[in-house]
């Protein structure tokens, strides 16, 4: 089996790459019939010499390759026909943005197995790089904080080789007494948790969070079933939550009358309540100044979140009162970092976290008959047809929606 890594060509550049050169190794001294090209790149992470010297080929063609991976969309033009190919799509919520992407890979009969819906049998995803979203997510938000109060400057997430140097800078700021609130305890709230650890952050429970004052910058971490709660008053539970998101009302706004800081690193499912409103931002009670929204689900649940931040241009402020845009370093505003590619500031550490859960959950179908379904789940395309599992996008495709 021949497995190409191919050159990302997606604007802006994206340096990650599915297999770092060792990760490549590993692959190759556990499965003997597999063997792996690297198409050149200019851009990656990882440099062609790297590779060569963990004695792989480097070579300018993938035409051999029976699959391809890649991390982002890859242009219709550069998508070879009747290939397998694995790349995050952006096409299982029918984004419009892709629609002619989609088109294309089944015109070219290309297997499509996208990295977003490769999954365990209970649903749960195997590959992701949400963790590093948080790990940089964090640190962006707390560089937000220190420009917008103009307390310390922190060079940009991007400049630095890996997490250590990450958690090395925020070692050495200075932060005042503030409460640092985070949501979510799965990959992202726990990747950004990394990071309040790795500075040394005190966490407090949510009663001490609510109700105390403290001598030093404390954090809370919270799940939904701490920021939501039953319409009809009966104690609800996080599954209950996730199954009935319709019978719950937020009860984030407790949280808001005391918190300086906000890291938003919760998973927003349809039909749940916004953690917090453009109405509720307006109350004189609502505390935040800083957001940094790694969700980032826009005009969604954090309703500060009007557009996309940029790697090149992080921050932009929301006026509460007049709901517009406006300069993050007015008094009124509230600070939004809401950078929607936050893994990309971390290439070199996204990557290999990336890879080693990849060779470990996906390699191995392709040597097992694909006994544990990793492939049949994840197929979203098949004989220039879509598979029964993403028969619902046949109407994306043709443009009825």
């Amino acid at each position: 089996m021949k497995f190409g890594i191919i050159r990302e060509r997606k604007n802006p550049p994206d340096r990650r790459v599915v297999l770092s050169p060792e990760e490549c190794q590993n692959v190759l001294s556990k499965f003997p019939k597999a063997d792996i090209l690297v198409e050149s790149s200019p851009i990656r992470v990882f440099s062609d010499q790297e590779y060569t010297d963990k004695g792989l080929s480097v070579v300018n063609d993938m035409e051999v390759c029976e699959v391809l991976l890649g991390v982002k969309e890859v242009p219709i033009d550069a998508l070879i026909p009747n290939k397998k190919y694995f790349f995050f799509s952006h096409t299982i919520k029918k984004q419009p943005y892709n629609r002619e992407l989609l088109r294309a890979i089944l015109d070219k009969n290309i297997e499509l197995y996208d990295h977003e819906v490769i999954t365990n049998a209970k649903g749960a995803r195997l590959v992701a790089f949400g963790r590093y979203a948080g790990i940089v997510g964090a640190y962006n938000g707390f560089r937000t904080y220190g420009l917008k109060y103009n307390l310390y400057q922190l060079p940009k997430a991007e400049s630095l080789l890996d997490q250590k140097a990450l958690i090395n800078e925020l070692k050495k700021i200075k932060l005042p007494n503030i409460k640092i609130l985070l949501t979510g305890k799965g990959r992202v709230g726990n990747g950004a948790k990394e990071m309040l650890d790795g500075m040394g952050l005190k966490k407090v429970s949510v009663s001490e969070y609510l109700s105390d004052t403290f001598k030093e910058p404390v954090y809370c971490q919270i799940d939904a079933s701490d920021y939501n709660k039953r319409k009809d008053g009966v104690r609800g539970n996080k599954l209950d939550f996730f199954k009935n998101p319709g019978e719950y009302k937020s009860n984030f706004f407790r949280f808001a009358e005391v918190t300086d800081f906000y890291i938003a690193g919760h998973f927003y499912g349809d039909g749940a309540p916004y953690l917090y409103t453009r109405e509720d931002a307006k109350q004189p009670e609502f505390k935040i100044k800083v957001v940094a929204d790694i969700s980032c689900d826009i005009d969604g649940p954090v309703a500060t979140t009007i557009r996309p931040s940029t790697i090149a241009d992080p921050i932009y402020g929301y006026d509460p009162y007049s709901e517009k845009e406006t300069d993050f370093m007015s008094e009124n505003a509230i600070a939004v970092m809401a950078v929607d590619n936050l893994p990309c500031e971390l290439p070199r550490d996204a990557s290999v976290g990336f890879g080693e859960a990849f060779s470990k959950y996906v390699i191995p179908s392709f040597f097992n008959n694909d006994k544990d379904g990793v492939l049949e789940r994840a197929r979203m395309t098949q004989n220039g047809k879509l598979t029964e599992r993403y028969a619902y996008l046949q109407d994306y495709v043709d443009g009825k929606e």
